[in-house]
Formats: structure tokens, C-alpha cells, sequence
């Protein structure tokens, strides 16, 4: 019976390589192939189609940030920075923005820096562009909900950013020192330093300064032991992770099936900053794929009580190394092999 069934699977898949190559031709075929034959991208669809329904239903604010307005007042400080400076911009956008803000001014619970930014940006706004009847009647609700302004928040020039004295071979000496590391001490993890790496990951940029990621710390011991079961890359060493993190991404921050990337790079982005910064607290980690499988998803949302459309991207195990733990050589590709000099015309 085992044999017949792997038969069955084997003649399936010869069946899907033999008409791949005439349903690659055209997008129509493709689109019909992944409906007929492959459902991997089925618990990814509905999600953004749910993450789009939640945009809409919450009117673009995820209960203490809003993805839409931190769109809006990013868009408009790269207004304000543009050279030269348009006498009028964002009309086409500033009406929204307004009704944003109005709307999450009346949360109790909304973050007070996010409130702050806008705030700021939008006095710097409506304090330089031109006389228009729009921007006027605007300028006026702004101003009669916005009484104290901490002007701290807006653009500001370069020779006023953070100043650092990292120097490039102490930079280099710390990509290398930070290895996938899968032999943990059994001692517990301070969450305190989990908490400043996380910090140091937010930095990181991300479209529009959405941020539409959340890192979800997971050291219930019960909890821990049914999850890191899931991912296949964690076979041998599950048993050895004292805190796993769930890098999640939220697709109910974007109104459009055109943005349903963008949570897998920003959080990407952030997760490598967020390990890097663990090696600098004495922390190591291990980033685990986490791969498109329609039950495997379904399973861990459960499991972390996710609605659906908020995606997990990765696992990232994290504790201290073990001295004599083993790690793996991981030959890296060289510069002249990653760089492309141009693209050939022929």
C-alpha cells in the first residue's frame, strides 16, 4: 500500500513537470495551473483578500498605529525635503490625511510619538506651502484639534542625524561574529535585552514608514515546544531553544494585492538589524525559514491565535551560545560574484 501510494505521488508529479513548461507560456495558463493544480498560494490569497477586508473595515488603523497615516506623513516630509520644493503638493492625498488624523486624535489608546510625528509634520506642512482654498480649509481643522505642537519630529538636515563611531572593519567583525547559531545554554533568556535588539531592528526602513511587522516572543515553554516542531529547518536542535520569536507580518495594513510583498521585506529588514544587535548584548540566534505551506500556516496561526491575515515570515531562535556548540562554516559567495556590472543589451 506505501509503495502504491508513492507511485500514485510520483506519477502526479511527472503529470506536473510534463505540463509546466506549456502553462508557463501564457499568465492566463499559469493562473489556471495554480487553480487546477498547486493550491501553495491559496492560504496567501485569501489573507491579503482578508487583510484588504480589515484595511477597509478599520479605515486604515490597526488599533495603536495607523499604517495609513504614517503613509500620508511620510509622503508629505518627502514633500517638504524635495529640492526644489514644490509651492503646492499633496493635494491629492492631504484631505485623507486630515480625516486620519482626526480620526485616531480621538483614541485614548493610539501611540502618542506616532500622534507626535504627524503632528509635527503637518505643522511644518501647512506652515510652508502655498495659498490654496483646499489646503486653507484644512489648515483651519488642523489647527482648531492641534493646540500644543512638539516641533522635534519634522525633517531635518543631515548634519543633524545620530552620530556614530562604528568603523567599517568593527562593522565587518560583527557580520561575521554573527552566525546561525544552534546550541543554545539552557539558561534563560533576558527579555530586557530582547527587548533593546528590537529596538535597534526598528530602525530599520520599511515602505511608506509603515512598519507593518511585529516580533512575537514566545518562551511559554508549552507553547514554544508545539511551535518550533513546525518549521522543517529546526529538526535536531527544537529541543535546544529557549526563546523562539515569531517575526510576523500584517497584510491588513495595505489596501492593495500590489503591496503583499512588502511585509516579507520590511521585517526582513528589521529581523537583520534585530540579530545583529543581539550579538552586541551577548545574544545569538538563528534565523529559521519559514516556507509557503497552506497546512503549516493554517497550524501556527492556530497555534499563536492569528487572525489570517497576519503572516508569519520567520522564526528567529535566540539564547546564549553554548562554548563548545559546533557551528557551520557557511562559505559565503564572493563580491565579484554578487555584482552585476550592467545589463547586456544583446
Amino acid at each position: 500500500m506505501f509503495h502504491f501510494k508513492k507511485l500514485i505521488i510520483r506519477s502526479i508529479d511527472l503529470f506536473r513537470d510534463a505540463i509546466k513548461p506549456l502553462f508557463a507560456k501564457y499568465s492566463f495558463l499559469s493562473r489556471l495551473y495554480y487553480l487546477l493544480f498547486d493550491q501553495s498560494f491559496a492560504f496567501e490569497q485569501q489573507a491579503i483578500l482578508k487583510g484588504q477586508v480589515q484595511y477597509k473595515r478599520q479605515s486604515g488603523v490597526q488599533q495603536y498605529s495607523s499604517s495609513l497615516l504614517r503613509r500620508n506623513i511620510h509622503r508629505l516630509e518627502k514633500g517638504l525635503i524635495m529640492r526644489p520644493r514644490k509651492p503646492i503638493f499633496a493635494l491629492d492625498y492631504i484631505t485623507e490625511t486630515i480625516e486620519i488624523y482626526k480620526l485616531v486624535k480621538t483614541r485614548a489608546e493610539f501611540d502618542l510619538e506616532e500622534l507626535k510625528w504627524a503632528e509635527s509634520v503637518l505643522t511644518e506642512y501647512f506652515s510652508i506651502v502655498d495659498r490654496h482654498p483646499k489646503v486653507d480649509f484644512l489648515r483651519e481643522q488642523f489647527e482648531s484639534l492641534c493646540i500644543s505642537i512638539d516641533s522635534s519630529f519634522k525633517p531635518y538636515p543631515s548634519t543633524e542625524r545620530y552620530k556614530h563611531t562604528v568603523k567599517y572593519d568593527e562593522f565587518l567583525a560583527l557580520a561575521k561574529a554573527r552566525r546561525s547559531v544552534r546550541w543554545f545554554d539552557p539558561e534563560s533568556v533576558d527579555l530586557i535585552l530582547v527587548k533593546k535588539a528590537i529596538e535597534i531592528g526598528l530602525q530599520a526602513p520599511s515602505a511608506c514608514n509603515r512598519q507593518s511587522y511585529e516580533f512575537m516572543l514566545i518562551d511559554d515553554a508549552e507553547t514554544l515546544t508545539k511551535v518550533v516542531q513546525l518549521p522543517g529547518g529546526t529538526s535536531g536542535f527544537a529541543d535546544n531553544i529557549p526563546l523562539l520569536i515569531a517575526v510576523i507580518g500584517d497584510l491588513s495594513c495595505y489596501p492593495m494585492a500590489r503591496d503583499r510583498h512588502l511585509i516579507y521585506i520590511d521585517s526582513s529588514l528589521a529581523s537583520m538589524q534585530f540579530m545583529l544587535a543581539l550579538e552586541t548584548l551577548g545574544l545569538s540566534s538563528c534565523a529559521i525559514n519559514w516556507p509557503e505551506l497552506k497546512k503549516l500556516d493554517k497550524r501556527v496561526n492556530k497555534l499563536l491565535a492569528l487572525p489570517q491575515y497576519k503572516r508569519v515570515v520567520m522564526f528567529i531562535a535566540v539564547g546564549h551560545a553554548m562554548a563548545d556548540g559546533e557551528i557551520p562554516y557557511s562559505q559565503k559567495k564572493s563580491v565579484e560574484l554578487v555584482i552585476e556590472t550592467g545589463v547586456d543589451k544583446n
